[in-house]
Parts: structure tokens; sequence; C-alpha cells
């Protein structure tokens, strides 16, 4: 009897020290592997459009969309958001969501295109080249690729892990670009920056017929990782390179998702209440250098959400809250803006369409 229960706990023991062998190498694993991508990398440019030159005092619309890696049904929920999930239905839901978001862009016309969250390889979304969908689905425009998320294989949750992840920003324009290049936001140091994107924003450069250039932001900055120290170096890194170009004559419209209230009080206007869910807190208006402001005068003065918390599947009357946006230069004017509803049928963020004219 003594010598079944020496072997039993024998076994156990070496069953417990292999578990913790793996979770040790696991973690290792996910250690040694982590690197930020470097800061200035200069990004390919995929040729397409035929237009040289931006003109002066022309109408252009550009439009900022989150397409949320293809997930996002509305039925979607999200375990960062404290959800369930942590990949989409299907690799079919997938492709219905980004055709569903591209169609939805394209019928807006736009000249000028900021994508969010577009995945080139990652488990969550079933391996789909989203960049390549998109690339399809806008012949005729030029765009260029920044990468925003390159992570280890995440075994959390461990029933359904959320995987390897190659996630992008995607940059469309039917004028010429010269040039474009990936920035580096600072990111969390803490555990926290293995659950963080590695935040970045491209800068987009399009010649202008004065021989200026226009400067396209595309940016998306820190949700889950951030904190109050965070988001405001991120944004003062973002104010000042902006501010730098704009002070050489060049005009700047920088968009896409901000992770803040864009508005400052849209949570309280929208929900009758304010509750930033921990991570949406107040745009910081005050790091907006002279010379820029946010588009916030929307069409016929109708205020529309364009984020969605995912805790729970959307329906009418959840939280809601406004987070995507533009911001302009004053050499730029924003002739109206517009949120666009969308019912969050594909993605948890609707898009923000501008026309603007360049002074």
């Amino acid at each position: 009897m003594k010598k079944a229960v020496k072997l039993a706990l024998k076994i156990s023991l070496a069953v417990l020290a292999a578990l913790l062998l793996v979770v040790i190498g696991y973690l290792l694993y996910v250690i040694l592997s982590y690197s930020r991508l470097p800061d200035k990398v200069s990004l390919d440019v995929d040729s397409g459009a035929g237009t040289e030159y931006a003109e002066l005092d022309k109408e252009y619309t550009v439009v900022t969309q989150n397409l949320g890696f293809g997930a996002y049904t509305t039925d979607f929920t999200f375990f960062m958001d404290g959800g369930r999930e942590s990949r989409a239905k299907s690799k079919e839901s997938v492709i219905s969501c980004i055709e569903n978001g591209a169609n939805t862009v394209k019928a807006i016309e736009p000249d000028f295109i900021l994508f969010q969250e577009v995945d080139l390889d990652s488990t969550r979304s079933y391996h789909t080249d989203q960049y390549a969908m998109l690339r399809d689905a806008f012949l005729g425009y030029s765009s260029t690729c920044a990468i925003n998320y390159d992570s280890a294989y995440l075994m959390y949750p461990i029933f359904e892990p959320h995987g390897a992840s190659k996630s992008s920003l995607a940059t469309f324009s039917n004028i010429n670009i010269s040039s474009s290049m990936r920035r580096s936001f600072p990111i969390s140091t803490s555990f926290s920056k293995f659950l963080d994107l590695d935040r970045c924003y491209s800068v987009t450069r399009v010649p202008v017929e004065n021989g200026k250039e226009l400067l396209l932001y595309n940016v998306h900055s820190s949700a889950y990782g951030g904190s109050d120290e965070i988001r405001t170096a991120q944004m003062t890194m973002l104010m000042n390179d902006m501010k730098a170009e704009y002070e050489k004559g060049n005009y700047v419209v920088c968009g896409g998702d901000f992770n803040h209230d864009f508005t400052g009080d849209s949570s309280a206007r929208l929900n009758g209440y304010v509750d930033d869910h921990g991570w949406a807190q107040p745009f910081p208006k005050e790091l907006i250098p002279d010379g820029f402001e946010r588009c916030t005068d929307y069409a016929g003065d109708q205020l529309l959400p364009t984020c969605r918390n995912c805790d729970v599947a959307y329906k009418k009357g959840n939280y809601t809250i406004i987070v995507d946006g533009f911001i302009v230069s004053d050499n730029v004017e924003c002739v109206t803006v517009e949120n666009i509803d969308t019912g969050f049928e594909y993605s948890d963020h609707a898009p923000v369409s501008m026309r603007f004219k360049l002074k």
C-alpha cells in the first residue's frame, strides 16, 4: 500500500514538474522572442495611382476605418474587453467582414483611406491577408502598409488561444505617393507590453502642385497597454512631428483610431453618463499645437458613435463612444466631417469621412 502511495506521489510530482517546465519554457519563448520594430522605417509603396499631385482649392475626401481584423460581427465579444472570444468565428466570416468594410468605404468614393487593424498573417483571423484583399478592392490607388502588431504565439485564453498575430495600418491614395515612413510610438515597458500592439503611426507623403507636400498621418494609439504617462507620450510625439511638418509649409491630415474620447464629451453625450471602461480617456486637447484643430463640426450637427465596447454583443443602446476622427493643420480647410452609421455590422468601429481642401 505504501509503495503504491509513493509511486502515485512520484508520478504526480513528475507531472507537475513537466507542466512547470512547459510553462517556464513558454514564458521564456514569449520573453525572448519579443522585440519592438525600429523607429523611422521607410515603407514600400505599392503604386497604382495615376495622378501626380494634389491640387489647391480642390475638394478631396478622406476616410478612416478601423476594420477590427475582420472579427467584429455584432455578436462578437473580445476577451480583452471583458468578453469571450479571442478569434473570429471563421475564415468565411473574416472575409465577409473585410469585404463589407471595403464596400462601405468604397461607396463614399474617397481619395484617401486610412485603415487600421488590417491583419496580414494572424491566428485570430485564420491567416487571411487582408491588405491583399484591400489592394484588390481599391485598384487604381497607391498604398503603403505599416506593421503595428507582430507577436509571438499567445496561449491565452487557454481553451482558444489568441495565437500569433501580424497586423498593420494601411494607407491608400488615388494620388501618387512619393514616400511613406513608419514611426514607433512609445509603449509600456511593463508586462502589458506583451498584450499591447507594437503601436505606431505612419506618415505618407503626397506631392502638392505648389511644391509642398500633403502628409497623411495614419494613427492607432494605445488602449490596453496604455496609462496616463504612455498616452501623453504618444500624443506629444505625434503632435510634435505634425507641427514640424506644418512649420515647413506642408499640409497635414491626421486620422485614425486615437483610443481617446475624441470630442472629450462623447461618452456623456451618447450614453447619458461617463464610463470610459478604463481606456477611453478624454482627448488631451491641451497637447494640440497652435495651427491645428480636431474636426468635430459634424454634418447636420449629428453626433454618431464610431466605436462600441465589446464586453457584450452589440445592440442599440449599448455603450458607444467616438474615438476615431481627424486632426488637420490650419492650411487645410475641413469642409465637412461625418461619422457613418454602420450598426457595427462588420467592425467594432464605424468609418469617419471628411471632405477637405488645401488652401
